[in-house]
Parts: C-alpha cells; sequence; structure tokens
C-alpha cells in the first residue's frame, strides 16, 4: 500500500470571510465569518490534528460519497446488475464506505485567492460502485457566502449523489456551546422516515404536528428529545426532509440563526432533499480546531443532496448518471447578522 500524501491546507479569502479547505475529502477545514459586532470567528466543526481525519472519520466537512448518506442493504441494482457495497453501518452503507471520498487525495485543479477547485477520479468498482467517475468540486467565497459547485461524469451507469458534511456552530467553534439555541428554519412539509437502522421507509410523512415541523422558525433543542418514534431513532434529528421548491433551481433550504452572536446561515441548493443531523453522537472526540473536545450536539449538518437510500427506492427522485450526461449540484453557504430572531426571519 502506497504512502498516505501529505495533507495540504489551502486558505481563500474575500471581504469579511476566509475558510481553509484540504486536500484530504476536499474537506472545508475552517470557515471564519463575522458576528453582529463584526468579530470573526470559525464557524465549522473539525480536527486539530489533521491525521484525525484518517484515524477517527467523523466526516467534518469533507466531500461525501460517490453516494452520500445510506444504502439500505450494502447494494442497489442497476440494470439488472447488483452492485454490493461494503456494510459499513451494521448491514447498510453510509457515505460509500470504509473509503469514500472524504478518505481520499484530491488534486487541486485551480486555485486562486477566492477559490480552488479540486479533483477526483473513482475507478469502476471503487467501494463496489460501478463506472470511472471523474469528479469536481469548486469552492468560492463570492461576496456573502462560500459557494460550492458539484460536477461529475461517468463512463458507465451508476449513481451519484454529492454533498458537503459541514458541521455548524455559529456560536463559534470551540464556544463549548450546543446548537440546541440555534433557530432553525426549513421549508419542507414532509421528511422521508426510517426504519430501526435509520434507512427510509419509501414513504413520505407530513410533518404536521410532529417534532419535524420546522417550516415556522424555532430552537432545535425545543422538540429534539420529544416522544416521537422517529426521534428515538436517531436519538434526535437525522433525518432527509422533503424541500419545497422545484429541484434543479438554486433556491434557500433552510436557515439557522445564533441569537447569541446574531450570525445567521442560509442554505441554498439545487437539491430535492436536505438531511438534518444534529451532532447526536459528537461527543468524546479527539480535539477541535480550537483545541477542546466538541459536546454531544456540539454542532449540525444541513446536508443538501438526494434522498438517502434512492437506488433501492424508484418512487425516490434518481441519483442515476449515464455516460454523455453531467452530474451538477450547486449548494452555498451564505451568510449575515441580525439583532434577534424577528430580524433573522423576517
Amino acid at each position: 500500500m502506497s504512502e498516505a500524501a501529505a495533507i495540504e491546507r489551502i486558505a481563500i479569502a474575500r471581504g469579511g470571510i476566509r475558510a481553509e479547505l484540504l486536500t484530504l475529502g476536499a474537506a472545508l477545514h475552517t470557515l471564519e465569518v463575522p458576528d453582529r459586532d463584526g468579530k470573526r470567528a470559525n464557524v465549522v466543526l473539525g480536527y486539530r490534528d489533521l491525521e484525525e481525519y484518517r484515524a477517527h472519520p467523523r466526516f467534518y466537512g469533507v466531500v461525501a460519497g460517490r453516494y452520500a448518506n445510506r444504502i439500505g442493504g450494502a447494494r442497489f441494482n442497476l440494470d439488472g446488475v447488483e452492485y454490493r457495497l461494503p456494510a459499513n453501518s451494521g448491514a447498510n452503507n453510509l457515505h460509500s464506505g470504509p473509503r469514500g471520498f472524504d478518505l481520499q487525495d484530491w488534486k487541486v485543479e485551480a486555485r486562486d485567492a477566492h477559490s480552488v477547485t479540486f479533483a477526483l477520479l473513482s475507478p469502476h468498482l471503487d467501494n463496489g460502485f460501478p463506472g470511472n467517475l471523474h469528479v469536481q468540486v469548486r469552492y468560492a467565497i463570492d461576496g456573502d457566502g462560500l459557494a460550492i459547485g458539484f460536477r461529475a461524469t461517468t463512463d458507465h451507469a451508476t449513481v451519484v449523489n454529492l454533498t458537503n458534511h459541514a458541521y455548524f456552530n455559529l456560536a463559534g467553534e470551540g464556544s463549548g456551546t450546543t446548537i440546541l439555541d440555534h433557530v432553525l428554519q426549513i421549508p419542507a412539509s414532509q421528511i422521508t422516515p426510517v426504519d430501526a437502522a435509520l434507512i427510509p421507509t419509501g414513504a413520505y410523512q407530513s410533518v404536521d404536528g410532529t417534532p419535524f415541523d420546522f417550516r415556522t422558525p424555532k430552537p432545535v433543542g425545543r422538540d429534539i428529545d420529544a416522544a416521537d418514534p422517529q426521534i428515538a431513532l436517531g436519538r434526535g434529528y437525522d433525518h432527509n426532509f422533503v424541500l419545497a421548491g422545484a429541484a434543479g433551481t438554486v433556491r434557500r433550504i433552510a436557515t439557522v440563526f445564533d441569537p447569541e452572536s446574531g450570525r445567521a446561515l442560509d442554505v441554498h441548493s439545487t437539491e430535492p432533499g436536505v438531511q438534518l443531523y444534529t451532532g447526536n453522537h459528537l461527543a468524546n472526540g479527539a480535539p477541535g480546531t480550537g483545541g477542546g473536545s466538541y459536546p454531544m450536539r456540539g454542532g449540525l449538518c444541513l446536508e443538501p443532496q438526494k434522498f438517502p437510500d434512492s437506488p433501492n427506492k424508484p418512487a425516490f427522485p434518481s441519483a442515476r448518471l449515464d455516460p454523455g450526461q453531467e452530474y451538477r449540484h450547486d449548494m452555498a453557504f451564505r451568510f449575515r447578522t441580525a439583532k434577534d430572531a424577528a430580524g433573522a426571519f423576517g
């Protein structure tokens, strides 16, 4: 086995925003943005020791792929052929297996002061997935935030679902706080409920009268421990929300606001779903970038995506990519400040 490549840090900045990216996993390592008083802080979680990304992967800020999220039974059929994947989450496949895109050394294809483009070739049957997949991801600071663009092509019919897996704490990484007081809005009237292994059942469930109704902004912690079967399965939120608006067009899919700092984050994406994960298993990890370990629910993820287990659920939006087509996912993390929730969501 060849020796692992050195992990390179690449800084990009514009205005009051500065980001640091890593060649390992094409990861967003830090993202510094100002609060309502202009004080800048890193708002994403990550490891202080870069080798911890390899030793104890928790998907901090990485590109998740080839297929982000879960595939039930660690297998799927495509054109009559069954493809078997590594089972790394019980009997299921999570984020493509034990050596997904998060543990790949990406090539820096282009860079300037404001942007960097990473590239990767995932060979045919890499982690069991068909097709030689050529992937690019471009990070660019473009005024009020960080825009991320994914592109991929294949020489064989395959499935693709790429996202960025950043964990956010808008109070600032290393603050020691949880995200329970963050106020969240997601314009989604349905979720895809899951079974005991967190694999979607294939049904659509209304959020009406449930802890999953974030159409009106509310604190993340208000219902996170509610007596609800789906909450119990995820030990909090770890679910895909079915987004309003036309998939394929960039639109706002979520807003998060931290009342203490005044920072507000608007997440934009072209995808049909977003996975909300509230860091239910974060406790007792290796030191973060600020030097301290993160508490349970010390960060939250909003991962725009195709639906989990779409390759096995024909009624879900398709994740199929054929030769001659280009996979495209455009997303952005955009920041602003507000005095209070009324200003953040008004």
